[in-house]
C-alpha cells in the first residue's frame, strides 16, 4: 500500500490551483460585458456567423464566449497535471501553474481584443506549461505505481 505524503510547498500548488477560480470569473466578466453590448439574450451562446459578420460587437462577444468555452475546456486536464505533479516537484509545479494561469489571461485578452489571431501568445505559453505538467504528472503517477 502507497502513502501519499503532502509534500512541504504543496501549498503552492494549491495557490496555483485556487486562482483558477478567480480566472473562470474573469472570464465570465469579459464574456458577459460583451454579451450586454452585443444585446446578445440568453440562453443565446453563440450569434450567427452572418451576425458576427455584420456587428463588431456581436464578434465580439463570440470570440469571449469562445475563449472562456477553451478555458473550460483545458482547466481539468491542467489541474489534474498540477495536482498530480505537484506531488513530487510541488515548487515547480507551482510555477509552471502560475504560468499557465498568466498565459490564459493572455489568451483571453488576445481573443478577445484582436479576434482568434490575438490568442497565439497566451495559448503557447499555456500549452507549454501544461505539456510539462502532464509529463511531471505521468512521471509521478507512474512513480506511485512502481514503489519509486
Amino acid at each position: 500500500m502507497t502513502i501519499i505524503t503532502v509534500p512541504n510547498g504543496y501549498g503552492y500548488v494549491l495557490l496555483a490551483a485556487s486562482s483558477t477560480a478567480f480566472l473562470n470569473t474573469f472570464h465570465a466578466i469579459l464574456t458577459s460585458t460583451r454579451r450586454k453590448a452585443a444585446g446578445v439574450k440568453y440562453p443565446i451562446t453563440y450569434v450567427t456567423a452572418e451576425q458576427a459578420d455584420k456587428d463588431p460587437k456581436a464578434y465580439a462577444f463570440n470570440c469571449a464566449q469562445r475563449a472562456h468555452a477553451n478555458f473550460t475546456e483545458n482547466l481539468t486536464p491542467f489541474l489534474t497535471a498540477l495536482l498530480i505533479s505537484g506531488l513530487k516537484y510541488p515548487v515547480y509545479s507551482a510555477v509552471l501553474g502560475g504560468t499557465w494561469a498568466f498565459g490564459r489571461v493572455l489568451f483571453a485578452l488576445g481573443y478577445t481584443s484582436k479576434g482568434p489571431q490575438g490568442r497565439t501568445t497566451g495559448g503557447y505559453l499555456a500549452s507549454l506549461s501544461n505539456i510539462v505538467l502532464a509529463l511531471g504528472a505521468a512521471y509521478t503517477a507512474l512513480g506511485f505505481a512502481l514503489g519509486w
